[in-house]
Protein backbone atom coordinates (compact mmCIF):
# COMPACT_ATOMS: atom_id res chain seq x y z
CA UNK A 1 0.00 0.00 0.00
CA UNK A 2 1.71 3.19 -1.12
CA UNK A 3 1.46 5.93 1.46
CA UNK A 4 1.39 9.67 0.73
CA UNK A 5 3.49 11.98 2.92
CA UNK A 6 1.52 13.90 5.53
CA UNK A 7 1.78 17.69 5.27
CA UNK A 8 2.69 18.08 8.94
CA UNK A 9 5.34 15.40 9.10
CA UNK A 10 8.82 16.72 9.88
CA UNK A 11 11.29 16.35 7.04
CA UNK A 12 14.85 15.15 7.40
CA UNK A 13 16.99 15.56 4.29
CA UNK A 14 20.06 13.49 3.48
CA UNK A 15 22.40 14.22 0.58
CA UNK A 16 24.32 11.27 -0.86
CA UNK A 17 26.83 12.47 -3.43
CA UNK A 18 25.09 13.64 -6.58
CA UNK A 19 21.79 12.04 -5.60
CA UNK A 20 18.87 14.41 -4.91
CA UNK A 21 17.74 15.06 -1.38
CA UNK A 22 15.32 12.50 -0.04
CA UNK A 23 12.60 13.00 2.54
CA UNK A 24 12.59 10.76 5.61
CA UNK A 25 9.59 12.39 7.23
CA UNK A 26 7.65 9.09 7.33
CA UNK A 27 10.52 7.16 8.83
CA UNK A 28 11.48 4.95 10.51
CA UNK A 29 9.49 2.05 9.11
CA UNK A 30 9.31 -1.58 10.21
CA UNK A 31 7.56 -4.01 7.90
CA UNK A 32 7.27 -7.78 8.22
CA UNK A 33 5.27 -10.73 6.92
CA UNK A 34 2.70 -12.72 8.89
CA UNK A 35 0.92 -11.86 12.17
CA UNK A 36 4.11 -11.82 14.26
CA UNK A 37 3.34 -8.71 16.31
CA UNK A 38 5.89 -9.41 19.04
CA UNK A 39 8.64 -9.53 16.45
CA UNK A 40 7.52 -6.19 15.02
CA UNK A 41 7.44 -4.64 18.48
CA UNK A 42 10.87 -6.02 19.38
CA UNK A 43 12.32 -4.37 16.29
CA UNK A 44 10.58 -1.09 17.15
CA UNK A 45 11.91 -1.12 20.73
CA UNK A 46 15.41 -1.65 19.38
CA UNK A 47 15.11 1.42 17.16
CA UNK A 48 13.57 3.44 19.99
CA UNK A 49 16.56 2.57 22.17
CA UNK A 50 18.94 3.93 19.54
CA UNK A 51 19.71 0.72 17.69
CA UNK A 52 20.54 0.49 14.00
CA UNK A 53 18.38 -0.95 11.25
CA UNK A 54 20.51 -4.13 11.40
CA UNK A 55 20.00 -4.33 15.17
CA UNK A 56 16.24 -4.01 14.69
CA UNK A 57 16.06 -6.75 12.07
CA UNK A 58 18.12 -9.07 14.25
CA UNK A 59 16.04 -8.45 17.38
CA UNK A 60 12.76 -8.82 15.51
CA UNK A 61 13.70 -12.11 13.87
CA UNK A 62 15.33 -13.38 17.07
CA UNK A 63 12.07 -12.79 18.93
CA UNK A 64 10.27 -15.01 16.43
CA UNK A 65 12.95 -17.68 16.84
CA UNK A 66 12.56 -17.61 20.62
CA UNK A 67 8.76 -17.65 20.50
CA UNK A 68 8.62 -20.26 17.70
CA UNK A 69 6.33 -18.08 15.62
CA UNK A 70 3.58 -20.23 14.14
CA UNK A 71 5.87 -23.27 14.47
CA UNK A 72 7.57 -22.19 11.25
CA UNK A 73 10.36 -20.10 12.78
CA UNK A 74 12.91 -21.27 15.32
CA UNK A 75 13.38 -24.55 17.16
CA UNK A 76 10.83 -27.30 17.57
CA UNK A 77 9.10 -26.97 14.20
CA UNK A 78 9.13 -28.29 10.63
CA UNK A 79 11.12 -31.50 11.16
CA UNK A 80 12.83 -32.92 8.09
CA UNK A 81 12.51 -36.52 6.90
CA UNK A 82 14.88 -37.68 9.61
CA UNK A 83 12.96 -35.80 12.31
CA UNK A 84 15.52 -33.03 12.79
CA UNK A 85 14.70 -29.32 12.86
CA UNK A 86 17.20 -27.15 10.98
CA UNK A 87 17.23 -23.39 10.48
CA UNK A 88 17.84 -20.87 7.69
CA UNK A 89 18.38 -17.15 8.24
CA UNK A 90 19.82 -14.09 6.51
CA UNK A 91 20.51 -10.44 7.33
CA UNK A 92 21.49 -7.75 4.81
CA UNK A 93 22.90 -4.26 5.27
CA UNK A 94 21.57 -1.97 2.55
CA UNK A 95 24.27 0.62 3.25
CA UNK A 96 27.29 -1.61 2.60
CA UNK A 97 25.50 -4.38 0.64
CA UNK A 98 27.08 -6.88 3.02
CA UNK A 99 25.17 -10.06 3.85
CA UNK A 100 25.45 -12.78 6.47
CA UNK A 101 23.47 -15.99 6.18
CA UNK A 102 23.21 -19.57 7.41
CA UNK A 103 21.45 -22.53 5.83
CA UNK A 104 20.66 -25.97 7.22
CA UNK A 105 21.95 -24.75 10.61
CA UNK A 106 21.78 -27.55 13.17
CA UNK A 107 21.50 -27.50 16.96
CA UNK A 108 21.75 -23.73 17.37
CA UNK A 109 18.57 -21.81 18.18
CA UNK A 110 19.56 -18.24 17.29
CA UNK A 111 19.95 -18.52 13.51
CA UNK A 112 19.62 -14.79 12.81
CA UNK A 113 22.29 -14.12 15.43
CA UNK A 114 24.68 -16.53 13.73
CA UNK A 115 23.91 -14.89 10.38
CA UNK A 116 24.85 -11.52 11.90
CA UNK A 117 28.17 -13.00 13.01
CA UNK A 118 28.82 -14.25 9.48
CA UNK A 119 28.24 -10.68 8.26
CA UNK A 120 30.45 -9.06 10.90
CA UNK A 121 33.29 -11.53 11.32
CA UNK A 122 33.84 -13.17 7.93
CA UNK A 123 34.22 -12.14 4.29
CA UNK A 124 31.77 -14.90 3.32
CA UNK A 125 28.05 -14.55 2.70
CA UNK A 126 26.57 -17.98 3.51
CA UNK A 127 27.64 -20.88 5.74
CA UNK A 128 25.69 -24.13 5.80
CA UNK A 129 25.19 -27.43 7.61
CA UNK A 130 27.50 -28.82 10.26
CA UNK A 131 30.21 -26.34 9.32
CA UNK A 132 27.82 -23.50 10.12
CA UNK A 133 27.17 -25.09 13.51
CA UNK A 134 30.92 -25.25 14.21
CA UNK A 135 31.23 -21.60 13.25
CA UNK A 136 28.35 -20.72 15.58
CA UNK A 137 30.02 -22.55 18.45
CA UNK A 138 33.25 -20.62 17.81
CA UNK A 139 31.20 -17.42 18.10
CA UNK A 140 29.86 -18.47 21.50
CA UNK A 141 26.47 -19.94 20.58
CA UNK A 142 25.23 -22.99 22.47
CA UNK A 143 24.94 -26.37 20.75
CA UNK A 144 21.57 -27.82 21.81
CA UNK A 145 18.84 -30.07 20.48
CA UNK A 146 16.24 -28.19 18.42
CA UNK A 147 13.65 -30.96 18.66
CA UNK A 148 10.64 -30.74 20.97
CA UNK A 149 7.75 -33.04 21.82
CA UNK A 150 5.74 -31.22 19.16
CA UNK A 151 8.26 -31.73 16.37
CA UNK A 152 8.77 -35.35 17.36
CA UNK A 153 5.02 -35.96 17.27
CA UNK A 154 4.79 -34.32 13.83
CA UNK A 155 7.48 -36.64 12.55
CA UNK A 156 5.93 -39.77 14.06
CA UNK A 157 2.58 -38.92 12.53
CA UNK A 158 4.23 -38.34 9.14
CA UNK A 159 5.89 -41.76 9.26
CA UNK A 160 2.55 -43.35 10.18
CA UNK A 161 1.05 -41.78 7.04
CA UNK A 162 3.59 -43.53 4.82
CA UNK A 163 5.72 -40.38 4.68
CA UNK A 164 3.01 -38.25 3.06
CA UNK A 165 3.52 -35.59 1.88
CA UNK A 166 7.12 -35.58 0.69
CA UNK A 167 9.26 -33.87 -1.92
CA UNK A 168 10.48 -36.76 -4.05
CA UNK A 169 9.56 -37.51 -7.66
CA UNK A 170 10.60 -39.95 -10.38
CA UNK A 171 11.87 -42.51 -7.88
CA UNK A 172 11.21 -46.02 -6.69
CA UNK A 173 9.39 -47.03 -4.59
CA UNK A 174 6.49 -44.77 -5.50
CA UNK A 175 6.96 -41.71 -3.26
CA UNK A 176 3.23 -40.92 -3.37
CA UNK A 177 2.48 -44.18 -1.55
CA UNK A 178 5.54 -45.33 0.36
CA UNK A 179 8.42 -44.18 2.52
CA UNK A 180 12.00 -44.38 1.28
CA UNK A 181 14.83 -44.89 0.92
CA UNK A 182 14.29 -43.93 -2.71
CA UNK A 183 16.33 -44.63 -5.79
CA UNK A 184 16.02 -43.42 -9.38
CA UNK A 185 14.49 -45.96 -11.77
CA UNK A 186 16.43 -47.06 -14.84
CA UNK A 187 14.06 -45.14 -17.10
CA UNK A 188 12.53 -41.93 -15.84
CA UNK A 189 9.69 -40.03 -17.47
CA UNK A 190 10.54 -36.36 -17.02
CA UNK A 191 7.98 -33.98 -15.58
CA UNK A 192 9.15 -30.89 -17.45
CA UNK A 193 8.33 -27.78 -15.46
CA UNK A 194 5.12 -29.16 -14.00
CA UNK A 195 4.62 -27.71 -10.52
CA UNK A 196 4.34 -30.10 -7.60
CA UNK A 197 3.55 -28.83 -4.11
CA UNK A 198 2.66 -31.84 -1.97
CA UNK A 199 2.73 -30.02 1.33
CA UNK A 200 -0.05 -27.98 2.83
CA UNK A 201 0.24 -24.38 1.71
CA UNK A 202 0.46 -22.95 5.20
CA UNK A 203 3.80 -24.64 5.86
CA UNK A 204 5.63 -21.67 4.33
CA UNK A 205 5.56 -19.05 7.11
CA UNK A 206 9.01 -17.48 6.98
CA UNK A 207 9.37 -14.17 8.79
CA UNK A 208 10.71 -11.58 6.39
CA UNK A 209 11.47 -8.16 7.86
CA UNK A 210 12.38 -4.78 6.36
CA UNK A 211 13.58 -1.91 8.55
CA UNK A 212 14.26 1.63 7.35
CA UNK A 213 16.01 3.77 9.96
CA UNK A 214 15.01 7.41 10.47
CA UNK A 215 18.29 8.39 8.75
CA UNK A 216 17.45 6.27 5.72
CA UNK A 217 19.70 3.27 6.44
CA UNK A 218 17.96 0.07 5.34
CA UNK A 219 18.28 -3.54 6.47
CA UNK A 220 16.35 -6.69 5.72
CA UNK A 221 16.36 -10.22 7.06
CA UNK A 222 14.64 -13.56 7.28
CA UNK A 223 14.41 -16.56 9.58
CA UNK A 224 12.67 -19.91 9.16
CA UNK A 225 12.86 -23.61 9.93
CA UNK A 226 11.80 -24.38 6.37
CA UNK A 227 9.11 -26.70 5.15
CA UNK A 228 7.90 -29.73 7.07
CA UNK A 229 9.36 -33.11 6.07
CA UNK A 230 11.90 -31.63 3.66
CA UNK A 231 14.69 -33.83 2.36
CA UNK A 232 17.65 -33.43 4.76
CA UNK A 233 20.09 -30.84 3.50
CA UNK A 234 17.44 -28.78 1.71
CA UNK A 235 17.96 -25.01 1.90
CA UNK A 236 15.17 -22.70 0.81
CA UNK A 237 15.09 -19.14 -0.44
CA UNK A 238 15.23 -17.47 2.97
CA UNK A 239 19.03 -17.33 3.45
CA UNK A 240 19.73 -16.37 -0.16
CA UNK A 241 20.24 -12.63 -0.73
CA UNK A 242 17.91 -11.41 -3.42
CA UNK A 243 15.53 -14.31 -2.84
CA UNK A 244 14.49 -14.25 0.82
CA UNK A 245 15.19 -10.53 1.21
CA UNK A 246 17.18 -7.68 -0.31
CA UNK A 247 18.04 -4.13 0.76
CA UNK A 248 19.65 -1.13 -0.90
CA UNK A 249 19.82 2.27 0.79
CA UNK A 250 19.49 4.01 -2.56
CA UNK A 251 16.16 2.34 -3.38
CA UNK A 252 14.43 0.35 -0.67
CA UNK A 253 13.98 -3.26 0.36
CA UNK A 254 11.81 -6.32 -0.13
CA UNK A 255 11.21 -9.72 1.45
CA UNK A 256 9.40 -12.82 0.27
CA UNK A 257 7.47 -15.66 1.85
CA UNK A 258 6.02 -18.80 0.31
CA UNK A 259 7.33 -21.79 -1.59
CA UNK A 260 11.07 -21.24 -1.32
CA UNK A 261 12.01 -23.84 -3.91
CA UNK A 262 10.14 -21.80 -6.49
CA UNK A 263 10.98 -18.36 -5.13
CA UNK A 264 14.75 -18.82 -5.29
CA UNK A 265 14.57 -19.42 -9.05
CA UNK A 266 13.32 -15.87 -9.59
CA UNK A 267 15.28 -13.84 -6.97
CA UNK A 268 12.03 -11.97 -6.21
CA UNK A 269 13.28 -9.61 -3.53
CA UNK A 270 16.11 -8.34 -5.73
CA UNK A 271 13.75 -8.04 -8.66
CA UNK A 272 11.24 -6.04 -6.63
CA UNK A 273 13.94 -3.60 -5.54
CA UNK A 274 15.05 -3.22 -9.16
CA UNK A 275 11.47 -2.46 -10.21
CA UNK A 276 11.38 0.26 -7.56
CA UNK A 277 14.73 1.55 -8.79
CA UNK A 278 13.09 2.03 -12.20
CA UNK A 279 10.35 4.11 -10.62
CA UNK A 280 7.61 1.59 -9.84
CA UNK A 281 5.69 2.10 -6.61
CA UNK A 282 6.10 -0.67 -4.00
CA UNK A 283 2.75 -2.36 -4.67
CA UNK A 284 3.33 -2.52 -8.42
CA UNK A 285 6.86 -3.81 -7.89
CA UNK A 286 5.56 -6.65 -5.70
CA UNK A 287 2.78 -7.49 -8.14
CA UNK A 288 5.15 -7.67 -11.11
CA UNK A 289 7.40 -10.10 -9.25
CA UNK A 290 4.55 -12.50 -8.44
CA UNK A 291 3.14 -12.23 -11.97
CA UNK A 292 6.50 -13.22 -13.45
CA UNK A 293 6.64 -16.35 -11.29
CA UNK A 294 3.08 -17.32 -12.20
CA UNK A 295 3.89 -17.35 -15.89
CA UNK A 296 5.89 -20.50 -15.21
CA UNK A 297 4.15 -21.81 -12.11
CA UNK A 298 0.43 -20.89 -12.20
CA UNK A 299 -0.21 -22.63 -8.86
CA UNK A 300 2.59 -20.77 -7.11
CA UNK A 301 1.90 -19.91 -3.50
CA UNK A 302 3.61 -16.88 -1.95
CA UNK A 303 3.80 -13.16 -1.24
CA UNK A 304 6.26 -10.27 -1.46
CA UNK A 305 6.46 -7.12 0.67
CA UNK A 306 8.21 -3.98 -0.57
CA UNK A 307 9.21 -0.58 0.84
CA UNK A 308 11.01 2.34 -0.77
CA UNK A 309 13.33 4.94 0.72
CA UNK A 310 10.50 7.40 1.43
CA UNK A 311 8.68 4.96 3.69
CA UNK A 312 6.00 4.01 1.17
CA UNK A 313 5.26 0.30 1.25
CA UNK A 314 3.23 -2.30 -0.60
CA UNK A 315 2.63 -5.99 -1.01
CA UNK A 316 1.17 -8.59 -3.32
CA UNK A 317 -0.12 -11.95 -2.20
CA UNK A 318 -1.23 -15.24 -3.72
CA UNK A 319 -1.90 -16.69 -0.31
CA UNK A 320 -3.69 -16.03 2.96
CA UNK A 321 -1.19 -13.83 4.74
CA UNK A 322 -0.70 -10.88 7.01
CA UNK A 323 1.40 -7.76 6.82
CA UNK A 324 2.55 -6.06 10.00
CA UNK A 325 4.03 -2.58 10.09
CA UNK A 326 5.27 -0.03 12.55
CA UNK A 327 5.52 3.51 11.28
CA UNK A 328 6.32 6.88 12.81
CA UNK A 329 3.72 9.61 12.46
CA UNK A 330 3.70 13.31 13.36
CA UNK A 331 4.57 14.08 17.03
CA UNK A 332 6.54 10.82 17.23
CA UNK A 333 3.49 8.65 17.75
CA UNK A 334 3.95 5.14 16.44
CA UNK A 335 1.23 3.63 14.31
CA UNK A 336 1.00 -0.14 14.38
CA UNK A 337 -1.03 -1.76 11.61
CA UNK A 338 -2.14 -5.34 11.15
CA UNK A 339 -3.37 -5.98 7.64
CA UNK A 340 -4.92 -9.30 6.69
CA UNK A 341 -4.82 -10.26 3.04
CA UNK A 342 -7.12 -13.05 1.97
CA UNK A 343 -7.41 -14.81 -1.33
CA UNK A 344 -5.85 -14.76 -4.74
CA UNK A 345 -4.22 -11.54 -5.88
CA UNK A 346 -4.42 -9.47 -2.68
CA UNK A 347 -2.40 -6.29 -3.02
CA UNK A 348 -1.69 -2.92 -1.48
CA UNK A 349 -3.90 -0.82 -3.74
CA UNK A 350 -7.02 -2.43 -2.32
CA UNK A 351 -6.11 -1.33 1.17
CA UNK A 352 -5.52 2.24 0.01
CA UNK A 353 -9.00 2.39 -1.52
CA UNK A 354 -10.59 0.78 1.53
CA UNK A 355 -8.98 3.23 3.92
CA UNK A 356 -10.20 6.17 1.89
CA UNK A 357 -13.74 4.83 2.14
CA UNK A 358 -13.76 4.13 5.85
CA UNK A 359 -10.46 2.89 7.32
CA UNK A 360 -11.04 -0.85 7.61
CA UNK A 361 -7.54 -1.55 8.88
CA UNK A 362 -6.72 -2.44 12.47
CA UNK A 363 -4.60 0.31 14.07
CA UNK A 364 -2.78 0.48 17.39
CA UNK A 365 -1.42 3.88 18.46
CA UNK A 366 1.43 3.99 20.96
CA UNK A 367 3.33 7.02 22.22
CA UNK A 368 6.79 5.87 23.37
CA UNK A 369 7.57 6.34 27.08
CA UNK A 370 4.38 8.35 27.65
CA UNK A 371 1.23 6.31 27.45
CA UNK A 372 -0.37 3.58 25.40
CA UNK A 373 -3.72 3.83 23.68
CA UNK A 374 -5.43 1.18 21.58
CA UNK A 375 -8.17 1.35 19.02
CA UNK A 376 -9.41 -1.77 17.25
CA UNK A 377 -11.20 -1.49 13.94
CA UNK A 378 -12.23 -4.15 11.46
CA UNK A 379 -9.42 -6.11 9.83
CA UNK A 380 -9.24 -5.65 6.10
CA UNK A 381 -9.70 -8.70 3.90
CA UNK A 382 -8.68 -7.99 0.32
CA UNK A 383 -9.67 -10.11 -2.65
CA UNK A 384 -8.12 -9.68 -6.09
Amino acid sequence: MARKPGLLLPLLLLLLGPAPARSFGQLPLILNTWPFKNATMAAWKTLAAGGSALDAVESGCATCEQQQCDGSVGFGGSPDESGETTLDAMIMDGTTMNVGAVGDLRRVKNAIGVARKVLEHTTHTLLAGEAATKFAESMGFINEDLSTNVSQALHSDWLARNCQPNYWKNVIPDSSKYCGPYKPPTMVKRDGIAYKDPAHSYSHDTIGMVVIHKMGNIAAGTSTNGIKFKIPGRIGDSPLPGSGAYADDMVGAAAATGDGDILMRFVPSYQAVEYMRRGENPTTACEKVISRIQKYFPKFFGAVICANVTGSYGYYSEMLTYLYTLHFEFNYTVTFRRIQLMGKGSKGGQLEASRRSGDNSADWFMTPKVKTEMRYDRTLCGNG
